[in-house]
């Protein structure tokens, strides 16, 4: 499989990821039995670092987005990654790398702390990720 395709499809599964990360973060069902605790951290305020009316459920809003972003800047770098001609890509080992890495980390995080679908697509983007990197020595 060409390198850029699998970039490519290591950018689709970001874009994905991050659209079902920001519409699914914040929405909190009943059945879990956490609506109370949720209902203080929206409504109880304090000062942080000098910022007045600060929650922890903003805290949370705020990381949740920060995440989205993030998952959108990596899937812009996997697609231009994939439009990148053989000899610059492998050039770019080191980068590369270190972007299969970090996707490995959050994978073992998300595997940790979260639940299968955020897991699923965690583990496809570090395969393919994983996959590049290891390509792009011999691109």
């Amino acid at each position: 499989m060409p390198i850029s395709l699998i970039y490519r499809i290591a950018a689709v599964l970001l874009v994905l990821y991050a659209i079902g990360h920001t519409l699914g973060f914040s929405r909190v069902d009943s059945a879990w039995g956490v609506t109370a605790p949720i209902a203080e951290l929206q409504r109880i305020r304090f000062t942080a670092q000098g910022t007045p009316g600060r929650t922890y459920w903003g805290f949370y809003l705020g990381f949740g987005y920060f995440c989205s972003v993030l998952l959108l800047l990596a899937a812009a770098l996997a697609w231009q990654v994939g439009r990148l001609p053989g000899d610059v890509v492998r050039r770019m080992q080191p980068l590369l790398w270190a972007f299969a890495i970090a996707f490995a980390a959050t994978s073992f995080i998300t595997w940790k702390f979260f639940f299968t679908a955020p897991v699923v697509f965690s583990l496809l983007v570090t395969l393919g990720l994983v996959g590049g990197a290891w390509l792009a020595r011999s691109a």
